[in-house]
């Protein structure tokens, strides 16, 4: 499994991130309050990540130039994917038919993928709480993968 997308530093894909342990969390958009608590989580954190060799990415349906602007109003220190086109998010398996304001839409599901030193797929979070989530994360990898 492997793709390329553009991101907050340039194209990036998963062998960029052989060699550590990856966070790969998708969140549904950019400057929405569940979408900002996660990311302050995760960036409040990023030490602690970094401590056990683990890089954080976030992917989002945004463009770059969204992604952009919401890691430096945030101060992420980590990069921002963009899939506009949901084409990683369908491979993921992170989006849900569903209504809002009485419209059908797809919508993403908050989930999260750890993947170890070699690049395989170790752990899945799905359906996550924005709110807990990152410190779930850390403590699961706190306890070894």
């Amino acid at each position: 499994m492997d793709f390329k997308l553009d991101s907050t530093k340039g194209e990036l894909s998963l062998k960029d991130f052989e060699g550590k342990t990856l966070i790969l969390y998708f969140y549904p958009k950019d400057n929405t309050s569940g979408c900002t608590v996660e990311a302050e989580g995760f960036r409040d954190l990023y030490d602690e990540f970094k401590k056990l060799g683990a890089e954080v990415v976030g992917i989002s349906k945004d463009t770059v130039k969204s992604h952009i602007k919401f890691k430096e109003k945030l101060n992420l220190p980590f990069e921002l994917l963009a899939d506009p086109e949901r084409e990683v998010h369908r491979e993921f398996d992170v989006l849900k038919a569903g209504k809002m304001y009485g419209k059908d839409v797809i919508r993403t599901i908050r989930s999260t993928f750890i993947f170890d030193k070699e690049g395989k797929l170790v752990k899945e979070f799905r359906d996550v709480k924005a709110k807990t989530h990152p410190e779930e994360v850390l403590e699961y990898l706190k306890n070894g993968i």
